[in-house]
């Protein structure tokens, strides 16, 4: 910006509100602004000169910027979908922090885009929900869905954990330990009743030092493994609730020699792309990550085109993808 300020002939802040549109700028002033950062190739050039238009042709999204795969097949399916109608995409990390994500949606109102796709994190309704309350600007929730009369999409958690549990109850396993996800989070409140919900289906009581948090990490996920093969009765099965608590469950369980699946049966929430890899291969439930990420700019485009439409919550189907970790023959069964 000092570059583009200096090439003007005008200060820093006027090329601020240039881009960001928050003060008038005269119209020569602004051409100026515009011209040096055409020159100069300056990135917000195409925000500058569809605010001027008084449309930037762009939306935004906030989302976890963590090393789960999940989460960059979801944006591939944003971004696939934002391109094929024509739109940008400015995309920024929560970090899953309510106070981090606040700023970062602030930042996105600042840049006036033309909608939002937003993961919430845990505790977003004292800081973001309010913020987003108070601007005409749509959004879609993706992938942690919320009891609001809002746009949202994602995958069908209850009815997929309790599926893939009880595989698990019907080959005889009845002490089960789930490693669990950040408390807060809806999926991780949803998996967790899937959990829950089998066990009562089958009669099974529950013995609540199974489930652990991991925190929705790898180091979280290998310090509840091992706090879990530590009890005097240990569990003979393992349910990690998304892969990248996955990872550091399998690096706990190969530290403490534990065999998938004759000593351990392992099965996950989210499917890798390398999960036949493993040996034994990991039985997993796989999310349609790219299709929900595709579904939720769909939904963004219908409510920017008719902001009075009825609120719509979908949630896709997954699929179990069954191999050895958890003791059975590989195959593939659709969860509904």
């Amino acid at each position: 910006m000092t570059d583009v300020a200096r090439a003007a002939g005008v200060s820093v802040s006027t090329v601020s509100h240039v881009v960001n549109g928050t003060r008038p700028v005269a119209p020569a002033t602004r051409e100026r602004v515009l011209r040096a950062m055409g020159t100069l190739g300056y990135r917000h050039q195409p925000i500058a000169r569809s605010l001027s238009a008084g449309s930037s042709q762009t939306i935004g999204l906030a989302v976890t910027a963590a090393s789960n795969p999940y989460w960059a097949e979801l944006v591939q399916g944003i971004d696939r979908e934002a391109t094929h109608a024509g739109l940008s995409l400015i995309i920024v990390d929560t970090r899953d922090d309510p106070r981090h994500e606040a700023a970062v949606v602030a930042n996105l109102l600042a840049h006036h885009v033309e909608g939002l796709v937003i993961a919430p994190t845990a505790g977003w309704q004292d800081l973001t929900l309010p913020m987003l309350r108070d601007h005409p600007v749509p959004y879609v929730l993706v992938d942690r869905l919320q009891p609001l009369g809002v746009d949202q999409v994602g995958v069908e958690n209850e009815n997929s954990s309790a599926a893939m549990i009880d595989h698990l109850l019907g080959r005889g396993h009845t002490r089960i330990g789930m490693i669990a996800g950040i408390d807060g989070l809806s999926t991780s409140a949803e998996r967790r009743r899937g959990y829950e919900l089998a066990h009562e289906r089958r009669g099974v009581p529950i013995d609540p030092a199974l489930t652990v948090s991991g925190d929705s990490t790898a180091d979280g996920a290998r310090k509840a493994t091992s706090a879990l093969l530590g009890l005097r009765r240990p569990p003979t099965a393992l349910f990690s609730a998304n892969n990248d608590m996955t990872i550091g469950t399998m690096l706990a369980l190969r530290a403490a020699g534990v065999r998938i699946p004759d000593d351990m049966a392992v099965v996950a929430f989210d499917d890798f792309p390398w999960a036949d890899v493993f040996a034994p291969g990991l039985t997993t439930i796989a999310q349609p990550s790219t299709a929900i990420g595709a579904r939720a700019v769909q939904l963004l485009l219908r409510r920017m085109h008719d902001p009075d439409v009825p609120a719509q919550t979908v949630r896709l189907t997954a699929e179990i993808a069954h191999r050895e970790s958890c003791g059975c023959s590989p195959r593939h069964q659709h969860i509904g």
